[in-house]
């Protein structure tokens, strides 16, 4: 079998992880939406693991009548995104928009400075578990007071129980857009690159950085959109 690859999915990556995961779309929306209380003018906006750049195209789109001058950052490790993040910033150029920049690099090698948000959307969860609580620090330290990290993760439950029924559930929704051997080959691969966190244990490195308050405000099967204020 060949290595797994979310860039090079043959329905492309957005709608492959649209498909993927119940109530995306929904996700992106409450991101947009809430990154409208924290952008502004000369500060800096970084989306890690923006993978395509859609959704930090659709954050700067939102938010470009109020906040003009911000600048967005986004910033992806994996092969085989330059040429989506190419077409994407020519996309916003057409619009006159032009303070954004695309990064290939490893966030745990990038300083974060004068940030008001940080977005990451489904990307801790494929570190190694020891980089993680050093990541959000940094996230911290670079974020401007009252700023935000929003963020989305895939959990595991603390019940073995309750983990086997949601994994089932969610295995029978996937079956609506993908085949059963898709399914299990890509659950194969993940397997040895991604290790989710419980809720609580993400509870506690985002208090750890120091984060005054996190919360959820999404939920699909085991996935958990977030939001913690500095």
């Amino acid at each position: 079998m060949a290595d797994f690859t979310f860039a090079h999915r043959e329905e492309g990556f957005d709608n492959h992880i649209e498909q993927s995961i119940r109530g995306y779309s929904d996700l992106m929306n409450d991101v947009i939406s809430l990154s409208r209380y924290f952008v502004e003018d000369n500060t800096n906006i970084v989306d890690i693991g923006c993978s395509t750049g859609k959704n930090t195209k659709a954050m700067m789109e939102y938010n470009s009548d109020h906040s003009p001058d911000a600048n967005f950052i986004g910033i992806e490790i994996a092969d085989g995104f330059e040429k989506d993040l190419k077409n994407r910033k020519e996309e916003l150029r057409v619009q006159g928009l032009n303070n954004v920049e695309f990064l290939m690099k490893d966030i745990r090698r990038y300083q974060i400075t004068n940030a008001n948000l940080v977005t990451s959307i489904f990307t801790l969860q494929f570190m190694p578990k020891r980089d993680r609580k050093e990541v959000i620090s940094n996230i911290y330290a670079g974020l401007n007071e009252g700023g935000a990290f929003i963020f989305a993760e895939k959990t595991i439950c603390e019940s073995a129980l309750i983990q086997d029924m949601i994994t089932f559930n969610y295995y029978d929704y996937k079956r609506k857009s993908f085949d059963t051997t898709d399914i299990m080959d890509k659950e194969r691969t993940l397997r040895n690159i991604m290790k989710p966190n419980t809720w609580k244990q993400l509870e506690l490195m985002i208090s750890y950085a120091g984060f005054s308050t996190v919360q959820p405000f999404w939920r699909s099967h085991a996935f958990v959109g977030a939001i913690a204020i500095k």
